[in-house]
């Protein structure tokens, strides 16, 4: 989810790029830059926590941000169940080990990981408990899990089953919350990724919000207006504001979950 300066060169078309399904998101495709720099943009942000450290991305997609994480970790593994995309991963991002399995029953030892990274993956499982469970395991005693999840209050609002076909819960911060801490984890921080001030003129400049404008055109099947492509193609994580003003109205949400105990000596 890779310097995010540069509008022009985040929407250049990348060899091996995998199709998109609805179920992730991937980098250098127009429109759908909107939702990889809001996915982007948590790497960005908790990137330090992975600084010397063992790390376990589990559900790690395409691939990118393991990619990211890679440039400060002493090791990092990604963890995905999908065939084709351990295959990209494999060939695109060699500096990253690459594990095919369930999130359910993690292939790794106890007390054997420093970060556990969970991004835009939790509210695709069915049996969310028991992944954090896995978590609490894996995890060495003083370590982090890095979660984010879209809020269920803003995502699917109004709505008693996610909008999204590929989701099977969502949650607000008061539910994950709650999870996190069924399974152990002392909760360090819940903020929520929001938009910023260019963004926010975007909402205004689309009809009051600039994620219904793509939705719609999305779900139309039609081309795109050619000033909504511009838009959506130069958008960079700089217009993202992640703090935990406001949670219920967060996009996503965005913790910090650790495992009670002594840190380990990587932890710096």
């Amino acid at each position: 989810m890779s310097d995010s300066s540069s509008a022009d060169a985040s929407v250049e078309p990348r060899p091996e790029t995998l199709p998109l399904t609805g179920e992730r998101t991937v980098p250098g495709i127009a429109q759908e830059n909107y939702w990889f720099r809001r996915h982007e943009v948590v790497y960005e942000k908790l990137l330090t926590h992975c600084t010397g450290r063992v790390v376990l991305e589990a559900g790690s997609g395409e691939g990118y941000g393991a990619n990211m994480i890679a440039d400060v970790a002493a090791s990092v593994t990604c963890l995905d169940y999908d065939a084709s995309a351990a295959d990209h991963v494999r060939g695109r991002y060699p500096r990253v080990g690459m594990l095919r399995g369930n999130l359910a029953q993690l292939p790794f030892a106890d007390n054997s990981v420093d970060v556990v990274v969970n991004f835009q993956v939790i509210e695709h499982l069915w049996d969310q408990g028991q992944f954090l469970d896995e978590c609490f395991r894996v995890l060495t005693p003083g370590g982090a899990l890095l979660i984010s999840t879209p809020n269920r209050i803003t995502f699917s609002p109004g709505r008693d089953t996610p909008l999204n076909p590929f989701h099977t819960r969502e949650l607000n911060a008061d539910e994950l919350t709650e999870l996190l801490v069924e399974s152990n984890f002392v909760v360090q921080t819940m903020t929520g990724v929001h938009h910023g001030r260019v963004l926010r003129e975007l909402d205004a400049k689309h009809g009051g919000s600039f994620i219904d404008a793509q939705i719609e055109r999305a779900l139309a099947g039609e081309d795109w207006p050619a000033d909504l492509t511009a838009d959506v193609a130069a958008i960079s994580t700089a217009d993202f504001d992640i703090d935990p003003s406001d949670m219920y109205g967060s996009l996503d949400l965005v913790a910090i979950a650790v495992k009670p105990g002594q840190q380990s000596a990587l932890s710096g």
